[in-house]
């Protein structure tokens, strides 16, 4: 592997990873308030195509990184949407 992969999987394990705990404090407390609709849908369907690019150049660290990425930012903002439709966890968080 050469040194522009190490870097590529290097910002694609960090900038992938930063996502992991805000999914897990949403699914696990339903808490949507602080979190932006508008820039959730903005930044998960930019992260589709981001995929879409990747596969497009068959570069596995864009691949991987925006496959993995794409799966945190969906769950979050499928959760906004639930729990501000009046899903489960209630209305507390509208």
């Amino acid at each position: 592997m050469n040194p522009q992969d190490w870097i590529g999987y290097a910002a694609a394990t960090l900038t992938t990873a930063s996502f992991l705990p805000q999914a897990v404090l949403t699914l696990r407390t339903r808490d949507t308030r602080g979190i932006s609709l508008a820039m959730y849908s903005a930044f998960t369907a930019g992260v589709a195509l981001w995929l879409l690019y990747g596969l497009a150049l068959g570069q596995w660290p864009i691949i991987v990184a925006n496959a993995v990425t794409l799966a945190l930012a969906a769950t979050i903002l499928l959760t906004k949407l639930v729990v501000e439709r009046g899903g489960r966890g209630g209305g507390q968080n509208r």
